[in-house]
C-alpha cells in the first residue's frame, strides 16, 4: 500500500488514478496521520471472471459449424 498526502491527492489526482488502476491500494495522509485508504474497484478475481467468459464464448464459437463463404468475399462485400 503506497501513503500519499492529502495534498498530492487533490493537486495530482491522476497520479492516484494510475495507481489504483495499477491494482495498488493508496493510503491518503493528512500531517502523518491516516485519513482515507483507496481501493482499486476491479480485482483480480474480477479479471479472472471476464477472461474465463471471454474463453468460454470464442470456445462457442469455434464449435460452430463453418461458413461455407470464404473470408476475402465477405471483406471485399463489405468495402462496397
Amino acid at each position: 500500500m503506497k501513503a500519499i498526502p492529502l495534498r498530492t491527492l487533490l493537486r495530482e489526482p491522476l497520479k492516484v488514478k494510475r495507481m489504483t488502476r495499477a491494482g495498488r491500494s493508496v493510503q491518503v495522509t493528512d500531517n502523518g496521520e491516516p485519513l482515507w485508504v483507496i481501493h482499486p474497484a476491479t480485482t483480480l478475481t474480477d479479471d479472472e471472471h471476464r477472461r474465463r467468459e471471454m474463453e468460454e464464448e470464442l470456445a462457442d464459437v469455434l464449435r460452430g459449424p463453418k461458413s461455407r463463404i470464404p473470408l476475402s468475399k465477405i471483406v471485399l462485400e463489405s468495402r462496397r
